[in-house]
């Protein structure tokens, strides 16, 4: 199903999420609450939105990814008054996935009285040095679509459902994190609270349901999601009880099962 969007004589077709498991949870800056991001925010099944006061960026998504959204003329501001290397080298510094959305088209570049060099020269640095991606949308309504189209991207690299780039983080808190972050249901958000309340990968792995349960965030089906992956290996289903054969354990002897086509169980 797709939601049409009329923009002059140009009908634009936005496609709708699918309907995720949970509610997307968007929480919106103040600030932000006459946009039309926020009204189109309302018309995607799946979502809910809510205004808050957010001390950095625009908008944060299930959480985990946090957004600041600029206009072309915003942009454009924001270098002339210094704002937007201030608001990079924090968006850089925090440990949520940070981005930021660039709304406009080339014709609103028209419009903004700063030459065009200066904003590429601006983005280059945000981007190269700051190591910020920036994302395009054409109008608030796509807006909305992408950051609903991140939170869907970064629910599927949770789980696993995208392959994953290995990088060596730099650091050890990095470090750690990326491993916390390789746990059943647990972003970069709950890896930091788990590293800050236990201390250490080995006490989280350590840990048991109560206390995973017991950090903000983390229920108790995310809790026993956990438990599964880091308790002992799980039995082999090479045989099993009843079969005839001896099932394998959890030892570090190897039980070696011999089929043999030969000798087939007749029915009773």
């Amino acid at each position: 199903m797709a939601v049409e969007h009329r923009h002059g004589h140009d009908d634009v077709q936005t496609p709708e999420p699918y309907a995720s498991p949970r509610p997307i949870r968007v929480v919106v800056d103040h600030r932000e609450r006459g946009c039309g991001v926020v009204a189109a925010l309302e018309g995607f099944v799946g979502v809910d939105s809510r205004i808050a006061h957010l001390t950095l960026g625009d908008y944060l998504v299930d959480g985990d990814l946090l957004f600041e959204r600029k206009t072309l003329a915003d942009l454009a501001a924001s270098i002339q008054d210094g704002r937007l290397f201030r608001q990079a080298s924090r968006l850089a510094a925090d440990p949520r996935r940070t981005a930021i959305l660039l709304e406009g088209t080339a014709s609103s570049l028209d419009q903004v009285s700063m030459r065009r060099e200066a904003i590429q020269g601006a983005l280059v640095s945000v981007t190269l040095m700051f190591g910020l991606p920036v994302l395009r949308a054409r109008d608030a309504t796509e807006s909305a679509a992408l950051m609903i189209y991140a939170a869907r991207q970064a629910r599927a690299w949770t789980t696993g459902a995208i392959p994953r780039r290995v990088r060596r983080p730099k650091g050890k808190r990095r470090a750690q994190l990326q491993m916390l972050q390789g746990l059943p249901g647990v972003g970069s958000e709950r890896a930091a609270r788990l590293l800050d309340e236990f201390g250490s990968v080995e006490s989280v792995v350590g840990a048991s349901a109560e206390a995973l349960e017991a950090i903000d965030g983390i229920g108790p089906a995310t809790a026993m999601r956990i438990r599964w992956v880091v308790s002992d290996a799980s039995r082999s289903y090479l045989a099993t009880p009843g079969d005839g054969a001896m099932p394998a354990t959890s030892s570090s002897s190897c039980v070696c099962i011999h089929f043999d086509p030969r000798r087939q169980s007749t029915p009773a």
